[in-house]
This record gives C-alpha cells, structure tokens and sequence, in this order.
C-alpha cells in the first residue's frame, strides 16, 4: 500500500479517535443483557383453572418443545364457585416475596383472536387494606395485530400475534420499582403499589369475549 495512502488512513483513524473518545482497534463493549448480575433459581407453581373443570380441558404441556398452552372461554366458570371473578387458566407461582429483587422471564406466544386477556401478572397477594391486587398486569388486545399493554394504557410492543417474542419483567421491591423487557430491550418502567407480599402469575385470565390463549416456554427465575 502506497506509503501517502497509508499516512491519509492513520490520520483519517487519529481523527475518529479525537472525535469518539474511543483509539483505532479498541473494541466494541458488550452489549449489557438485562439478566447480567442476576442469579437462575428453580421455582414451583400451581394451576389455576375454572373450578368445574378438568386441568387438561384448559391446559396442555409439551415435554418436547417445554411449552406450556393455557386456553380459556370468556363463558367458563371462575376459579371457584360463587366468584365474581373473570375466567383465567393460569400458572400462579409459589414464590412469594416482599423484598429483594425477582425478575420473572420468558418467551411467549399469544393466538390471533385473543383480546382482553391479561397473560403476566405480579399479584399482591398480601397488601395493606385500599391498595390494589396487583402491581402489574399486562394485556394483550386485537389492535395492530396484538398489542401488549400494561393494563389498558402503556403499550409494551405490538404486533404480537402468531409469533414467539421474549418477555422480561424485573421487579425491584425494596426501590419500588418495575421494569419490562421485550426481546431484551428496555421498553416500560413504571412504581409498582407500595409494600405487599407478592407472586408471579402467567396465562390467560379472560375479560373480553370468546376464546383467550397464551404459550410459554424457556420460563425462568431470577434472583438478585
């Protein structure tokens, strides 16, 4: 290579770095994944489903494919008899916490046709009397091919439907705080409802018409 072209490339490469900050041939940082400084732990849950019925007229696993499907009709039965309750068919997790940091995560999969189906929740299972039940829900819609949304305001992603996307829902107790992932990337972060003792819940619990349906897969626990 000509020794003029050489002295232009360096002196192009010299001004990169006085203009970026960052010298020729450093290399790119590493792109920071949300679960970074968090520990994997095993968790447990049980099924929730329309007291009336079989699990497995609601609910299927598939050991190949590790995908949990969980279906619901917006005239089912609630969870128990007497309740007022919408219908749902759910994983209601059995770690419960009121401190610390947790982060709920997984890929899912919502059918064109479901709307007005809260498919991940944190539930406040134990709160201080007047304050809400849950400190999120999110719910898809049929708008822009399936909206996600935390509760029927923010959106969280569109264009949902018929397709596996990451969902990541980290929960920072002691500050407070809510932060929601999709497919890795930062899109909502919102206070949750102030001290509670709370859980996990995913699946469908059905308050719009017809038929609601929500697929999971590679669900994981994470502590911090």
């Amino acid at each position: 290579m000509p020794a003029l072209r050489i002295r232009t490339l360096l002196a192009v490469a010299a001004l990169a770095a006085a203009l970026t900050g960052v010298a020729p041939g450093t290399p790119a940082p590493a792109v920071q994944s949300p679960t970074d400084g968090w520990q994997q732990k095993s968790f447990t849950y049980a099924m929730h489903k329309p007291w009336n019925l079989d699990l497995s007229e609601r609910y299927t696993y598939d050991s190949g494919s590790k995908t949990h499907t969980m279906w619901v009709y917006s005239t089912d039965e609630p969870l128990e008899e007497g309740s007022s309750t919408d219908p749902r068919t759910e994983m209601r997790w059995n770690q419960e916490y009121t401190s610390g940091k947790r982060m709920w995560d997984a890929d899912v999969y919502i059918p064109s046709g479901t709307n007005g189906a809260d498919f991940m929740q944190i539930l406040r299972v134990k709160h201080p009397s007047g304050t809400p039940a849950t400190d999120i829900m999110l719910r898809v819609s049929s708008e822009n091919g399936g909206t996600v949304k935390r509760y029927t305001d923010q959106v969280v992603k569109t264009g949902v439907y018929n397709k596996w996307w990451n969902l990541k829902v980290a929960h920072d107790a002691d500050a407070g705080r809510i932060r929601v992932y999709a497919d890795d990337q930062l899109v909502l972060t919102v206070d949750d409802r102030g001290p509670a003792t709370r859980h996990f819940k995913n699946g469908v619990y059905h308050h719009g018409s017809g038929r609601a349906e929500a697929r999971f897969r590679n669900i994981h626990y994470w502590v911090q």
